[in-house]
């Protein structure tokens, strides 16, 4: 698949010596989700505001659809929309006058049609002679993606689009990404909801204190980095494991009760199998058991736990 984002070499220090930023090297596919996931401090939103061409970068090249962001930024910038954290707008202006004038802001040519139906899609479309002083939060939200889509960009920045709004918003949201996906539209999205990365992602990267320290499929992640658990309620309760089944590196808990066995996403359920029938050559016998997966929040925590 062809990468229509391209930063390479990347780096960001401040006058005062804060390095953000340290030799970052990325791929963005054409036409996936991506999720950048990062504890706060971790250097996301300095490095979507350089791609953006809002922070001048310390060293490094970004290219958007082979154009430097730098050299060519009327090009590059005309293809990125960006849904900013921050709700920036002018209180007395209307819906309508607002997205109007920011497509107007890259050159583009008026497109009552394509506005009509950015406008609807996040449906706000009842409310586009409104001024954005009476909207709601949520709507103010939502206004700040369809400006983001006015001018048609080909890869939208979503910083924490559904900071704040409620649950119901939050799906029409991620309903409208799925379709402008469909549509070809990339899209690169910062979280603090993991379970949004988790659903809607199809390539998650990992920034920790200035640092790209994993990229990888969310499916091959989660295969690689994610951790199963075998709980088993036992009939009678045990004062210590037998030695032979030292293998397993079981834990005990609940009094006795309860057998644990922990095992990586990759083992073979051979390994299971071996399990119950030495816990039955032991005398050992249970009346239930059930299976934990560990989430993509709990490979998340695990790798950022560690103090890089």
């Amino acid at each position: 698949m062809q990468d229509i984002l391209v930063v390479a070499d990347l780096s960001k220090t401040y006058a005062t010596g804060f390095s953000a930023l340290k030799n970052i090297h990325l791929a963005i596919r054409k036409g996936e989700i991506f999720a950048l996931l990062g504890p706060n401090g971790a250097g996301k939103t300095t490095l979507i505001s350089i791609i953006c061409g809002i922070v001048n970068p310390s060293a490094g090249t970004v290219r958007v659809d082979g154009h430097d962001i730098i050299r060519d930024y009327r090009a590059a910038r005309s293809l990125i929309g960006l849904v900013p954290q921050e709700l920036t707008t002018d209180a007395f202006e209307t819906v309508w006058g607002t997205v109007s004038f920011s497509r107007g802001l890259f050159g583009r040519a008026p497109n009552p049609g394509h506005l009509e139906r950015v406008l609807k899609a996040l449906s706000l479309w009842d409310k586009k002679d409104n001024k954005i002083i009476t909207l709601s939060g949520g709507m103010k939200r939502r206004l700040m993606i369809a400006k983001a889509l006015s001018h048609e960009p080909q890869i939208l920045f979503l910083d924490e689009p559904t900071a704040g709004v409620d649950v119901v918003l939050r799906h029409d949201m991620w309903e409208l990404v799925r379709s402008l996906r469909d549509t070809g539209v990339t899209i690169i999205l910062t979280t603090h909801y993991i379970d949004e990365a988790e659903e809607m992602a199809d390539r998650i990267g990992v920034i920790h204190k200035g640092e790209i320290i994993l990229v990888d499929e969310k499916s091959e992640l989660m295969r690689k980095l994610g951790r199963k658990q075998l709980v088993l309620q036992l009939q009678q309760p045990l004062r210590q494991l037998p030695a032979a089944l030292s293998a397993y590196a079981l834990e005990l808990s609940a009094n006795g009760c309860e057998l644990t066995y922990t095992y990586d996403t990759q083992s073979e359920r051979i390994g299971i199998t071996a399990l119950l029938d030495d816990l039955g050559d032991t005398g050992i016998l249970f009346k239930d058991l059930h299976t934990t997966e560990s989430s993509l929040e709990d490979i998340f925590v695990s790798l950022v736990r560690d103090d890089r």
